[in-house]
Protein backbone atom coordinates (compact mmCIF):
# COMPACT_ATOMS: atom_id res chain seq x y z
CA UNK A 1 0.00 0.00 0.00
CA UNK A 2 2.80 2.17 0.98
CA UNK A 3 4.03 1.88 -2.47
CA UNK A 4 0.95 2.73 -4.51
CA UNK A 5 0.60 5.67 -2.06
CA UNK A 6 3.70 7.09 -3.28
CA UNK A 7 3.72 6.04 -6.95
CA UNK A 8 0.32 7.72 -7.21
CA UNK A 9 -0.10 10.67 -4.86
CA UNK A 10 -0.36 13.34 -7.74
CA UNK A 11 -3.08 11.50 -9.39
CA UNK A 12 -4.91 10.57 -6.11
CA UNK A 13 -4.61 14.23 -5.17
CA UNK A 14 -5.89 15.14 -8.45
CA UNK A 15 -8.59 13.00 -8.06
CA UNK A 16 -9.67 13.85 -4.20
CA UNK A 17 -9.67 17.40 -5.73
CA UNK A 18 -12.19 16.66 -8.17
CA UNK A 19 -14.85 14.42 -5.92
CA UNK A 20 -14.18 17.56 -3.66
CA UNK A 21 -15.33 20.13 -5.88
CA UNK A 22 -17.87 18.33 -7.04
CA UNK A 23 -19.53 17.67 -3.53
CA UNK A 24 -19.49 20.88 -2.34
CA UNK A 25 -20.97 22.83 -5.36
CA UNK A 26 -23.80 20.36 -5.65
CA UNK A 27 -24.40 20.66 -2.44
CA UNK A 28 -23.74 24.70 -2.50
CA UNK A 29 -25.89 25.18 -5.34
CA UNK A 30 -28.99 23.68 -3.37
CA UNK A 31 -28.41 25.79 -0.19
CA UNK A 32 -27.64 29.26 -2.47
CA UNK A 33 -30.47 28.24 -4.59
CA UNK A 34 -32.82 28.71 -2.28
CA UNK A 35 -31.61 31.89 -0.19
CA UNK A 36 -32.18 33.29 -3.59
CA UNK A 37 -35.05 32.32 -3.97
CA UNK A 38 -35.34 29.26 -6.53
CA UNK A 39 -38.30 27.46 -6.04
CA UNK A 40 -38.19 23.69 -5.21
CA UNK A 41 -38.77 23.31 -8.84
CA UNK A 42 -36.72 25.61 -10.10
CA UNK A 43 -33.83 24.11 -7.93
CA UNK A 44 -34.95 20.27 -9.00
CA UNK A 45 -34.34 21.34 -12.93
CA UNK A 46 -31.20 23.28 -12.43
CA UNK A 47 -29.61 20.36 -10.79
CA UNK A 48 -31.16 17.98 -13.03
CA UNK A 49 -29.35 19.46 -15.43
CA UNK A 50 -25.89 17.84 -14.17
CA UNK A 51 -27.29 14.15 -14.71
CA UNK A 52 -28.57 15.09 -18.45
CA UNK A 53 -25.50 16.41 -19.20
CA UNK A 54 -23.80 13.10 -17.84
CA UNK A 55 -25.78 11.22 -20.23
CA UNK A 56 -24.27 12.72 -23.21
CA UNK A 57 -20.67 13.01 -21.23
CA UNK A 58 -20.82 9.01 -21.08
CA UNK A 59 -21.49 8.89 -24.82
CA UNK A 60 -19.21 11.88 -26.60
CA UNK A 61 -16.65 12.12 -23.58
CA UNK A 62 -14.74 8.29 -24.52
CA UNK A 63 -14.84 9.34 -27.76
CA UNK A 64 -13.50 12.69 -27.73
CA UNK A 65 -10.15 11.32 -24.86
CA UNK A 66 -10.11 8.42 -28.07
CA UNK A 67 -9.85 11.33 -30.91
CA UNK A 68 -7.58 13.65 -29.15
CA UNK A 69 -5.73 12.20 -26.56
CA UNK A 70 -5.97 11.62 -22.47
CA UNK A 71 -3.92 15.20 -21.99
CA UNK A 72 -5.68 17.25 -23.92
CA UNK A 73 -9.15 16.07 -23.24
CA UNK A 74 -8.24 16.46 -19.18
CA UNK A 75 -7.24 19.69 -19.42
CA UNK A 76 -9.52 21.01 -21.74
CA UNK A 77 -12.62 19.02 -19.81
CA UNK A 78 -10.94 20.62 -16.49
CA UNK A 79 -10.90 24.22 -17.69
CA UNK A 80 -14.80 24.00 -18.85
CA UNK A 81 -15.85 23.02 -15.45
CA UNK A 82 -13.79 25.36 -13.78
CA UNK A 83 -14.94 28.10 -15.50
CA UNK A 84 -18.96 26.87 -15.25
CA UNK A 85 -17.72 27.00 -11.44
CA UNK A 86 -17.04 30.91 -11.90
CA UNK A 87 -19.83 31.65 -14.08
CA UNK A 88 -22.13 30.51 -10.99
CA UNK A 89 -20.68 32.77 -8.87
CA UNK A 90 -20.97 35.48 -11.56
CA UNK A 91 -24.13 35.03 -12.10
CA UNK A 92 -27.52 34.30 -9.86
CA UNK A 93 -30.03 33.04 -12.58
CA UNK A 94 -31.78 29.69 -13.05
CA UNK A 95 -30.62 29.41 -16.53
CA UNK A 96 -27.11 29.91 -16.61
CA UNK A 97 -26.88 27.66 -13.23
CA UNK A 98 -28.49 25.44 -15.17
CA UNK A 99 -26.63 25.59 -18.08
CA UNK A 100 -23.47 25.67 -16.30
CA UNK A 101 -24.57 22.45 -14.52
CA UNK A 102 -25.45 20.68 -17.46
CA UNK A 103 -21.61 21.23 -18.60
CA UNK A 104 -20.14 19.81 -15.42
CA UNK A 105 -22.42 16.82 -16.07
CA UNK A 106 -21.17 16.77 -19.56
CA UNK A 107 -17.52 16.82 -18.85
CA UNK A 108 -16.98 14.82 -15.17
CA UNK A 109 -17.47 11.09 -17.34
CA UNK A 110 -14.61 11.75 -19.58
CA UNK A 111 -12.56 13.54 -16.01
CA UNK A 112 -13.36 9.82 -14.41
CA UNK A 113 -12.49 7.84 -17.24
CA UNK A 114 -8.61 9.62 -17.36
CA UNK A 115 -7.96 9.40 -14.29
CA UNK A 116 -8.95 6.02 -13.63
CA UNK A 117 -6.80 4.89 -17.40
CA UNK A 118 -3.73 7.03 -16.03
CA UNK A 119 -3.80 5.32 -12.86
CA UNK A 120 -4.08 1.65 -14.07
CA UNK A 121 -1.29 2.52 -16.99
CA UNK A 122 0.79 3.84 -14.07
CA UNK A 123 0.18 0.50 -11.81
CA UNK A 124 1.93 -2.77 -12.42
CA UNK A 125 -0.25 -5.77 -11.85
CA UNK A 126 0.76 -6.69 -8.31
CA UNK A 127 -0.62 -3.59 -6.84
CA UNK A 128 -2.90 -2.44 -9.08
CA UNK A 129 -5.75 -3.83 -6.89
CA UNK A 130 -4.42 -1.62 -4.18
CA UNK A 131 -4.53 1.34 -6.23
CA UNK A 132 -8.02 0.27 -7.24
CA UNK A 133 -9.19 0.47 -3.71
CA UNK A 134 -7.57 3.97 -2.61
CA UNK A 135 -9.08 5.54 -5.68
CA UNK A 136 -12.75 4.33 -4.52
CA UNK A 137 -11.97 5.01 -1.04
CA UNK A 138 -11.21 8.91 -2.81
CA UNK A 139 -14.60 8.14 -4.40
CA UNK A 140 -16.60 8.00 -1.28
CA UNK A 141 -14.89 10.17 0.80
CA UNK A 142 -14.02 13.27 -1.70
CA UNK A 143 -18.20 14.14 -1.93
CA UNK A 144 -18.46 13.99 2.17
CA UNK A 145 -15.68 16.17 2.83
CA UNK A 146 -16.86 18.65 0.10
CA UNK A 147 -20.09 18.92 1.08
CA UNK A 148 -18.49 19.37 4.97
CA UNK A 149 -17.08 22.44 3.46
CA UNK A 150 -20.47 24.25 3.03
CA UNK A 151 -20.39 24.91 6.47
CA UNK A 152 -16.81 27.19 5.90
CA UNK A 153 -17.62 31.07 6.51
CA UNK A 154 -18.02 32.64 3.33
CA UNK A 155 -18.85 36.44 4.68
CA UNK A 156 -18.84 37.49 0.76
CA UNK A 157 -20.66 34.39 -0.87
CA UNK A 158 -17.99 34.44 -3.39
CA UNK A 159 -15.40 31.89 -1.19
CA UNK A 160 -16.88 28.54 -1.78
CA UNK A 161 -17.32 29.12 -5.86
CA UNK A 162 -14.14 30.40 -5.83
CA UNK A 163 -12.36 27.47 -4.13
CA UNK A 164 -14.83 25.14 -6.05
CA UNK A 165 -12.65 26.51 -9.31
CA UNK A 166 -9.43 26.62 -7.49
CA UNK A 167 -9.59 22.80 -6.77
CA UNK A 168 -10.62 22.14 -10.44
CA UNK A 169 -8.57 23.58 -12.26
CA UNK A 170 -5.20 22.38 -9.90
CA UNK A 171 -6.42 19.21 -10.38
CA UNK A 172 -4.89 19.53 -13.75
CA UNK A 173 -1.61 19.97 -12.63
CA UNK A 174 -0.71 16.51 -11.53
CA UNK A 175 -1.31 14.84 -14.75
CA UNK A 176 0.23 17.71 -16.74
CA UNK A 177 3.23 17.27 -14.70
CA UNK A 178 3.62 13.10 -14.95
CA UNK A 179 6.17 11.75 -16.62
CA UNK A 180 4.46 8.75 -18.38
CA UNK A 181 3.30 8.04 -21.39
CA UNK A 182 -0.25 8.23 -22.03
CA UNK A 183 -2.09 5.23 -22.45
CA UNK A 184 -3.64 3.91 -25.68
CA UNK A 185 -7.38 4.04 -25.37
CA UNK A 186 -10.42 2.78 -27.42
CA UNK A 187 -13.91 3.41 -26.44
CA UNK A 188 -15.72 0.82 -25.90
CA UNK A 189 -18.50 -1.32 -27.12
CA UNK A 190 -21.79 -0.41 -26.22
CA UNK A 191 -24.38 -3.16 -25.12
CA UNK A 192 -27.71 -1.60 -25.68
CA UNK A 193 -30.19 -1.50 -22.41
CA UNK A 194 -32.79 -4.12 -24.03
CA UNK A 195 -29.52 -6.71 -24.19
CA UNK A 196 -28.63 -5.80 -21.22
CA UNK A 197 -32.38 -6.38 -19.51
CA UNK A 198 -32.36 -9.53 -21.30
CA UNK A 199 -29.08 -10.81 -19.17
CA UNK A 200 -29.99 -9.22 -15.79
CA UNK A 201 -33.89 -7.27 -15.40
CA UNK A 202 -32.79 -6.69 -11.88
CA UNK A 203 -30.02 -4.65 -12.88
CA UNK A 204 -31.31 -2.92 -15.16
CA UNK A 205 -34.78 -1.99 -13.61
CA UNK A 206 -33.12 -1.89 -9.53
CA UNK A 207 -30.56 0.45 -11.12
CA UNK A 208 -32.91 3.23 -12.21
CA UNK A 209 -35.08 2.79 -9.25
CA UNK A 210 -32.19 2.80 -6.37
CA UNK A 211 -30.46 5.59 -8.04
CA UNK A 212 -33.55 7.44 -8.35
CA UNK A 213 -34.01 7.22 -5.08
CA UNK A 214 -30.21 8.28 -4.26
CA UNK A 215 -31.03 11.60 -6.40
CA UNK A 216 -33.97 12.40 -4.55
CA UNK A 217 -32.82 12.23 -0.97
CA UNK A 218 -28.81 13.96 -1.90
CA UNK A 219 -30.53 17.04 -3.30
CA UNK A 220 -34.10 17.43 -1.59
CA UNK A 221 -32.09 16.67 2.35
CA UNK A 222 -30.43 20.25 2.76
CA UNK A 223 -33.36 22.26 1.45
CA UNK A 224 -35.62 19.41 3.83
CA UNK A 225 -32.93 20.44 6.84
CA UNK A 226 -33.52 23.88 6.11
CA UNK A 227 -37.54 24.09 6.44
CA UNK A 228 -36.94 22.34 9.67
CA UNK A 229 -34.86 25.54 10.64
CA UNK A 230 -31.08 23.88 10.48
CA UNK A 231 -28.56 26.30 9.59
CA UNK A 232 -26.73 26.16 6.08
CA UNK A 233 -23.92 24.57 8.34
CA UNK A 234 -26.20 22.26 10.14
CA UNK A 235 -27.53 21.20 6.67
CA UNK A 236 -24.35 20.43 4.84
CA UNK A 237 -23.62 18.29 8.03
CA UNK A 238 -26.66 16.13 7.67
CA UNK A 239 -25.76 15.45 4.12
CA UNK A 240 -22.57 14.55 5.31
CA UNK A 241 -23.69 12.06 7.62
CA UNK A 242 -25.67 10.62 5.35
CA UNK A 243 -22.85 10.31 3.10
CA UNK A 244 -20.71 8.82 5.25
CA UNK A 245 -23.36 5.89 6.85
CA UNK A 246 -23.59 5.32 2.74
CA UNK A 247 -20.07 5.11 2.51
CA UNK A 248 -19.59 2.42 6.01
CA UNK A 249 -22.00 0.31 4.53
CA UNK A 250 -20.98 -0.20 0.97
CA UNK A 251 -17.66 -2.87 1.62
CA UNK A 252 -19.88 -5.12 4.29
CA UNK A 253 -22.84 -4.85 2.03
CA UNK A 254 -20.09 -6.35 -0.68
CA UNK A 255 -18.60 -8.78 1.28
CA UNK A 256 -21.96 -10.03 2.33
CA UNK A 257 -23.76 -10.13 -1.41
CA UNK A 258 -19.82 -12.08 -2.18
CA UNK A 259 -21.48 -14.98 -0.20
CA UNK A 260 -25.07 -14.98 -0.74
CA UNK A 261 -28.00 -14.50 -3.85
CA UNK A 262 -27.26 -10.51 -4.28
CA UNK A 263 -30.55 -10.03 -4.75
CA UNK A 264 -31.33 -10.76 -1.41
CA UNK A 265 -28.94 -8.42 0.03
CA UNK A 266 -30.19 -5.41 -2.46
CA UNK A 267 -33.65 -6.52 -0.84
CA UNK A 268 -33.04 -5.94 2.65
CA UNK A 269 -31.33 -2.70 1.35
CA UNK A 270 -34.55 -1.73 -0.11
CA UNK A 271 -36.58 -2.67 2.95
CA UNK A 272 -34.71 -0.96 5.60
CA UNK A 273 -34.71 2.44 3.22
CA UNK A 274 -38.81 1.62 4.12
CA UNK A 275 -37.63 1.71 7.05
CA UNK A 276 -36.19 5.23 6.99
CA UNK A 277 -38.54 6.78 5.28
CA UNK A 278 -41.72 5.77 6.99
CA UNK A 279 -39.11 6.93 10.22
CA UNK A 280 -38.94 10.05 8.71
CA UNK A 281 -42.49 10.42 8.00
CA UNK A 282 -43.95 9.20 11.59
CA UNK A 283 -41.40 11.41 13.62
CA UNK A 284 -40.56 14.68 11.69
CA UNK A 285 -38.60 16.19 14.73
CA UNK A 286 -35.82 17.98 13.48
CA UNK A 287 -33.34 15.68 15.92
CA UNK A 288 -34.63 12.53 13.35
CA UNK A 289 -33.57 14.26 10.16
CA UNK A 290 -29.96 13.56 10.58
CA UNK A 291 -30.38 9.88 11.51
CA UNK A 292 -33.51 9.21 9.68
CA UNK A 293 -31.66 10.26 6.25
CA UNK A 294 -28.09 8.33 7.09
CA UNK A 295 -30.46 5.20 7.30
CA UNK A 296 -31.77 5.97 4.11
CA UNK A 297 -28.64 6.69 2.75
CA UNK A 298 -27.21 3.68 4.25
CA UNK A 299 -30.12 1.83 2.31
CA UNK A 300 -29.65 3.26 -0.84
CA UNK A 301 -25.90 4.03 -1.88
CA UNK A 302 -24.37 0.40 -1.64
CA UNK A 303 -27.32 -1.03 -4.36
CA UNK A 304 -25.34 0.00 -7.28
CA UNK A 305 -22.41 -1.75 -6.76
CA UNK A 306 -24.27 -4.81 -5.67
CA UNK A 307 -26.26 -4.42 -8.69
CA UNK A 308 -23.77 -4.39 -11.34
CA UNK A 309 -21.75 -7.43 -9.91
CA UNK A 310 -25.48 -9.00 -10.16
CA UNK A 311 -25.13 -8.23 -13.93
CA UNK A 312 -21.50 -9.06 -14.23
CA UNK A 313 -22.21 -12.72 -12.39
CA UNK A 314 -23.95 -12.83 -16.12
CA UNK A 315 -21.73 -11.66 -18.56
CA UNK A 316 -19.09 -13.34 -20.35
CA UNK A 317 -15.56 -11.09 -19.90
CA UNK A 318 -16.13 -9.48 -23.20
CA UNK A 319 -19.43 -7.79 -22.41
CA UNK A 320 -18.58 -6.69 -18.98
CA UNK A 321 -16.49 -3.22 -20.38
CA UNK A 322 -19.47 -2.42 -22.65
CA UNK A 323 -22.16 -3.17 -20.25
CA UNK A 324 -20.60 -1.11 -17.99
CA UNK A 325 -21.03 1.86 -20.29
CA UNK A 326 -24.76 0.88 -20.25
CA UNK A 327 -25.46 0.74 -16.62
CA UNK A 328 -23.93 4.13 -15.59
CA UNK A 329 -26.43 5.30 -18.47
CA UNK A 330 -28.90 3.08 -16.59
CA UNK A 331 -27.55 5.02 -13.44
CA UNK A 332 -27.92 8.71 -14.70
CA UNK A 333 -31.09 8.15 -15.76
CA UNK A 334 -31.95 7.31 -12.61
CA UNK A 335 -30.73 10.51 -11.13
CA UNK A 336 -32.28 12.94 -13.51
CA UNK A 337 -35.58 11.38 -12.86
CA UNK A 338 -34.85 11.66 -9.10
CA UNK A 339 -33.32 15.14 -9.46
CA UNK A 340 -36.32 16.43 -11.22
CA UNK A 341 -38.81 15.02 -9.05
CA UNK A 342 -37.44 14.69 -5.24
CA UNK A 343 -37.39 18.32 -4.17
CA UNK A 344 -41.08 19.04 -5.65
CA UNK A 345 -41.90 16.22 -2.81
CA UNK A 346 -40.99 17.91 0.05
CA UNK A 347 -44.16 20.41 0.31
CA UNK A 348 -46.58 17.69 -0.70
CA UNK A 349 -48.76 15.27 1.83
CA UNK A 350 -48.30 17.54 4.68
CA UNK A 351 -44.78 17.62 4.53
CA UNK A 352 -44.17 14.14 4.12
CA UNK A 353 -44.19 14.00 0.32
CA UNK A 354 -40.44 13.02 0.30
CA UNK A 355 -40.55 10.40 2.42
CA UNK A 356 -43.71 8.94 1.13
CA UNK A 357 -42.06 8.85 -2.36
CA UNK A 358 -39.02 6.65 -0.86
CA UNK A 359 -40.83 4.33 0.56
CA UNK A 360 -42.82 3.53 -2.84
CA UNK A 361 -39.30 3.55 -4.83
CA UNK A 362 -37.61 1.22 -1.99
CA UNK A 363 -40.88 -0.92 -2.13
CA UNK A 364 -40.96 -1.38 -5.95
CA UNK A 365 -37.37 -2.80 -5.70
CA UNK A 366 -38.17 -4.90 -2.95
CA UNK A 367 -41.64 -6.03 -5.11
CA UNK A 368 -39.00 -6.55 -8.16
CA UNK A 369 -36.58 -8.67 -6.22
CA UNK A 370 -38.59 -10.90 -4.64
CA UNK A 371 -40.38 -11.81 -8.55
CA UNK A 372 -36.91 -12.31 -10.25
CA UNK A 373 -35.62 -14.44 -7.48
CA UNK A 374 -38.62 -16.42 -7.68
CA UNK A 375 -38.87 -16.46 -11.52
CA UNK A 376 -34.69 -17.30 -11.84
CA UNK A 377 -32.44 -18.87 -9.66
CA UNK A 378 -29.01 -17.10 -8.76
CA UNK A 379 -25.94 -17.12 -10.65
CA UNK A 380 -23.57 -20.37 -9.83
CA UNK A 381 -20.42 -18.46 -10.18
CA UNK A 382 -20.16 -14.60 -8.92
CA UNK A 383 -17.41 -12.09 -9.64
CA UNK A 384 -16.28 -9.53 -6.30
CA UNK A 385 -18.14 -6.80 -5.79
CA UNK A 386 -16.58 -3.44 -5.70
CA UNK A 387 -17.73 -0.55 -3.90
CA UNK A 388 -18.95 2.40 -6.25
CA UNK A 389 -18.83 6.34 -6.11
CA UNK A 390 -21.67 8.60 -4.56
CA UNK A 391 -22.57 11.35 -7.17
CA UNK A 392 -22.67 9.76 -9.99
CA UNK A 393 -19.51 8.54 -10.17
CA UNK A 394 -19.98 4.76 -10.59
CA UNK A 395 -17.87 5.14 -13.41
CA UNK A 396 -16.79 2.60 -16.34
CA UNK A 397 -13.12 3.62 -15.84
CA UNK A 398 -13.12 1.22 -13.71
CA UNK A 399 -14.00 -1.18 -16.11
CA UNK A 400 -11.83 0.11 -18.75
CA UNK A 401 -8.45 -0.36 -16.31
CA UNK A 402 -9.82 -3.86 -15.79
CA UNK A 403 -10.45 -4.52 -19.12
CA UNK A 404 -6.61 -3.45 -19.99
CA UNK A 405 -5.21 -5.33 -17.09
CA UNK A 406 -6.05 -8.44 -19.04
CA UNK A 407 -5.01 -7.39 -22.05
CA UNK A 408 -1.66 -6.66 -20.68
CA UNK A 409 -1.42 -9.81 -18.99
CA UNK A 410 -2.39 -11.64 -22.36
CA UNK A 411 0.30 -10.22 -23.67
CA UNK A 412 2.59 -10.87 -21.23
CA UNK A 413 1.81 -14.63 -21.82
CA UNK A 414 1.69 -14.16 -25.64
CA UNK A 415 5.44 -13.20 -25.76
CA UNK A 416 6.53 -15.58 -23.01
CA UNK A 417 5.44 -18.13 -25.42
Amino acid sequence: MKRALLENWALFAAMMMLMVANGLLATLLTIRGAGLGFSDLTISLMQGAYPLGALIGTIVAPRLIEKVGHIRAFSALASLVSIAAIIHLLTGDPFSWSAMRFLGGFCYPGLYVISESWLNAKSDNKIRGQVLSVYLVIQLAGPAVGTAMVGLPDPSGNLLFALVSILISLSIVPLLLSNIRAPEYEAPERMPVPKLMKVSPMAVIGIVLMSFAVAAWYISLPLYALRQGFTNAQAGGALVVALIAGAVLQYPMGWLSDRMDRRLVVIGLALAGIVGAVWLAVDMRPSVVTWGFALVAAATLPAYGILVAHANDQLRSAQIVPASGTMVFLLNLGLLGGTLIGPNMISLLDGRGLQVLLAVTCGAVVVWGVTRRIQEDAPEDTVDMQAMGVIGAAHGGVMQAEAWAEAAEEAEEQAAD
